[in-house]
């Protein structure tokens, strides 16, 4: 289900592939176990459980990829366990900067020009709470005389981004009489700012933004993100604008599916939030040259990010006009009838590469099929790949050719893809029983505990005896959190190794070997401990005799 969410699955037999969405690759070797509960991919040896899937694909750190899966199954994570959890360094970063944004919102409760500026602008109360508008007041020193109290928030407020330092090695606020954004992360913690100017001024910039930080990094980050996702549980599109206020001006006017980069071109990390978030993505962009420009940068971005079911479109605005001009005066409904012109990606692909190209002649197309094939290369397996080739095909000629018969080139297995099913080598009979641990560590629940063969002296064995326990303080315990136990050792490659490989037969067959391989470890167990008394028999005591006899015995009992 986590995996599922965010990468198109397949399912084959008991498993599911998929492309990994951890390096580029043209076929599947991303294989996902529902049954023992990990991932695994045979290209680049991606490994891990839901947990880590969070952490990686989400680029969660640990605690917010529990609280993620905690709020899929509707629990809370006890705060005790966030406290022990989390970073001291970074959370004290987090308060500094919710902090902040508290003396701004108040700021702007107390400044009549600011509040008259966002009337104006059509911004009502309940969406200056939602996205929590403040205002930085103008002077120097209005938000470090506030917080700034002490030398170390005077520093936690420096690393966040909001001082500036003059040449004379002078501190002050970075923000001044700007109207200020602040910028979500997922979490909805706040983790940088945006500022825009009240009045133009020729030396200041219409829009200042926060500094990259330990925090905040404007090319992974979505303005407005955490405020569309409160508002849908399953967001049906996205709609990329480039300010500020022009996202909130579409969710003023009813259009809450609206997000904008930070001040930056649409990077590969924007166009993988964008997707992972919606299936429909729209780009809003100026119509003159620039805006043109911007628009194929993130066509570059999108085009290996657009697997099957996917779906780009690039919306060009009238000269002199922006979202926020447009809602206004067009209303939402305005606004949607330009969203339903919006020219899609295949379009604006062809139409962008041979915009000087004469495609009556042989040159030409030629010209544009050497400019399209690198491009479409790019673009993940599947049907849109294979229509965006056929749409080159009808407009140059190229692809059409039809292979000979004699000229048949047998498949080739591809890179990375799973290893075929090969007969499984002969295993010691240590190895065998974690083999079947690892495909149902409930076997383990057959045993009483202390183990019979625990002492015996062979390589594997207390690893196995250690497996044994841990399955039986965690009855409920998955095949991928059993091998996550030991990540930080070296047994771990192995484990991981040993989970990949198939058992054949179904769970009764495998505890009918589980029973027989535990049987020979115990004899073998035995005949150690009969080897050992013998080897000493002269110096044994009567205990250590009577012990012997009774094994002889049962040794006898078991023949």
């Amino acid at each position: 289900e986590v995996v599922g969410a965010r990468v198109p699955l397949k399912r084959q037999g008991r498993e599911y592939s998929a492309r990994c969405p951890f390096h580029d690759e043209r076929s599947p070797s991303f294989y996902v176990s529902p049954t023992k509960q990990f991932y695994h991919c045979f290209g680049c040896g991606a490994h891990g459980t839901a947990l880590s899937f969070l952490m990686n694909y989400d680029r969660l750190e640990f605690l917010d990829a529990v609280e993620e899966l905690a709020r899929r199954v509707g629990m809370d994570v006890p705060r005790d366990t966030r406290r022990r959890n989390e970073n001291p360094d970074t959370r004290d970063l987090y308060a500094a900067l919710e902090a902040a944004s508290r003396f701004f919102q108040k700021q702007l409760a107390a400044t009549e020009r600011a509040r008259r500026y966002l009337d104006a602008r059509g911004v009502d109360e309940a969406t200056r709470a939602r996205f929590a508008i403040g205002y930085a007041p103008d002077g120097f020193n209005a938000l470090r005389d506030a917080l700034g109290t002490d030398a170390r928030r005077m520093a936690l407020l420096e690393r966040a981004g909001l001082f500036s330092k003059n040449d004379a090695g002078r501190v002050y606020d970075k923000f001044r009489d700007r109207v200020m954004f602040p910028i979500h992360d997922r979490r909805g913690r706040v983790i940088a700012f945006g500022g825009r100017i009240l009045e133009k001024k020729d030396d200041a910039p219409k829009y200042l933004n926060s500094p990259e930080t330990a925090l905040f990094h404007k090319g992974r980050e979505l303005y407005g993100l955490w405020q569309v996702r409160q508002a849908h549980a399953r967001i049906p599109r996205l709609i990329v604008v480039e300010g500020y206020m022009d996202v909130v001006a579409l969710f003023q006017h009813g259009i809450d599916t609206a997000v904008a980069t930070l001040g930056t071109a649409t990077t590969p990390d924007h166009a993988e939030l964008l997707f992972r978030n919606a299936p429909d993505v729209f780009f809003c962009f100026d119509g003159d040259r620039a805006g043109r420009a911007a628009a194929w940068k993130a066509v570059e971005s999108v085009l290996p990010r657009m697997k099957d079911g996917r779906q780009a479109f690039f919306l060009f605005l009238p000269e002199g006009e922006d979202p926020d001009t447009l809602v206004r005066n067009e209303g939402r409904a305005g606004f949607e009838a330009r969203l339903a012109q919006a020219t899609p990606l295949s379009q604006f692909f062809f139409d962008t590469l041979a915009q000087d190209v004469n495609l009556a002649t042989l040159e030409g197309k030629g010209r544009l099929a050497e400019r399209a094939k690198p491009l479409l290369a790019q673009i993940p397996d599947g049907a849109f790949r294979d229509l965006m080739q056929q749409r080159l095909t009808e407009l140059t000629g190229v692809g059409a050719r039809i292979a000979s018969p004699q000229t048949h080139v047998p498949a080739q297995p591809a890179r990375g893809a799973r290893p075929a099913a090969l007969p499984a080598p002969k295993r010691s009979l240590v190895r065998s029983a974690i083999a079947l641990l690892l495909q149902k560590p409930a076997l383990a629940l057959d045993l009483a505990l202390p183990l019979a063969f625990a002492p015996l002296r062979q390589p594997g064995v207390p690893l196995l005896v250690e497996i044994v326990e841990l399955v039986h303080a965690r009855p409920e315990i998955t095949t991928g959190v059993l091998i996550e136990h030991f990540a930080d050792r070296e047994e771990h490659a192995a484990l991981q190794k040993l989970a990949l490989q198939e058992v054949p037969g179904d769970e009764a067959a495998w505890r009918a070997e589980w029973r027989d391989t535990v049987a020979r470890l115990e004899r073998q167990t035995l005949e150690q401990r009969i080897e050992e008394l013998q080897a000493r028999i002269a110096e044994l005591g009567e205990a250590e005799k009577s012990e012997l006899r009774a094994l002889l015995a049962a040794r006898v009992a078991r023949r």
